[in-house]
């Protein structure tokens, strides 16, 4: 894999792990508030763990470049 396109991984696994982060936040304020849609809810948990399972094949192809 070239520098550019392990540079490009790392900016995408940042981005995967930010946006997750906010989601978590998100979810967890919504269980708190106990307002919203069963819905709603779960289409953002599912969304949280494709999150999750996108992070964790960029981290394998990233090892052992990649250190957390």
């Amino acid at each position: 894999m070239t520098e550019a396109e392990v540079e490009t991984l790392k900016e995408r696994l940042s981005t995967l792990r930010t946006e997750h982060h906010d989601l978590d936040a998100v979810i967890s304020r919504m269980e708190e508030s106990r307002i919203f849609e069963d819905e709603q809810l779960h289409r953002l948990k599912k969304r949280k763990l494709l999150l999750k399972d996108q992070i964790a094949v960029l981290e394998r192809r990233l090892a052992p470049e990649y250190q957390h």
